[in-house]
């Protein structure tokens, strides 16, 4: 049988990190509804144009489209016949209902709900202080500043709050800051968010003794030897 994982996170959980290790573990691609919604962007069949019409119109993509849009991603090649890391589907009871009938039609199913747990303020600082050097490698102004000149710059108005910069030590580099992350208040916001329209979905698999919760705050490794646990994997 194929494996379909779903996995879910507050931000700063870990969850990009984790999904690429179980991607190359077990061969099984990641899918995510952020980059199925991206990638409409250039095709240009029906459901493709009526995404971008409904995206370019700036209301909210329905679970109906939703649900198409994953149907589609799921029937792939690299899909059937092996799984998928299901990332930010389904967001609601909806569509995970949807996706339970969608399985069961080609004989499949969930094997594990993967709950990487975050407390909030943990996640607060994994997001406000997070920089990354353009070859992928992550830094943090919490946690991993050793190698990093960190700068806290005022605006020149004198607006608040100052700017956060920051510099590898041994070369230079300037590193990047997610713009969202530099918005303490839609940090908080998108926090909110995840626990709001979370909870329902826990409950949702929990009754059917899917979800494995694991601790996120403890090393990377540590992590990904509990999610092979989970995953019936030594």
């Amino acid at each position: 049988m194929s494996l379909y994982v779903i996995l879910m996170g507050v931000q700063g959980a870990g969850k990009g990190l984790q999904a690429r290790r179980i991607e190359a573990r077990f061969g099984i691609p990641q899918v995510s509804t952020g980059d199925l919604f991206r990638a409409m962007r250039t095709r240009q069949d029906a459901l493709a144009l009526k995404v971008q019409d409904i995206m370019t119109s700036g209301r909210l993509v329905d679970d109906d489209t939703t649900n198409e849009v994953a149907r589609d991603r799921l029937s792939r090649r690299d899909v059937r016949g092996h799984g998928a890391i299901l990332d930010g589907y389904p967001r609601n009871t909806a569509q995970a209902a949807f996706l339970d009938a969608t399985l069961e039609a080609a004989g499949e199913e969930i094997a594990a709900v993967l709950l990487l747990d975050l407390d909030p303020y943990v996640a607060f600082k994994r997001a406000f202080g997070r920089v990354s050097a353009n070859d992928g490698s992550s830094y943090n102004y919490y946690y991993k500043a050793n190698e990093v000149d960190f700068c806290w710059t005022p605006a020149e108005d004198g607006a608040y709050p100052p700017r956060l910069e920051a510099r590898l030590r041994a070369s230079g580099e300037a590193l990047k800051r997610r713009p969202d992350d530099a918005s303490a208040d839609a940090i908080v916001k998108r926090i909110d968010t995840y626990y709001e329209t979370t909870q329902p979905l826990i409950d949702y698999y929990r009754d059917r003794r899917l979800v494995r919760r694991i601790d996120a705050d403890q090393s990377i490794d540590r992590v990904w030897k509990e999610i092979l646990a989970a995953l019936g994997e030594c």
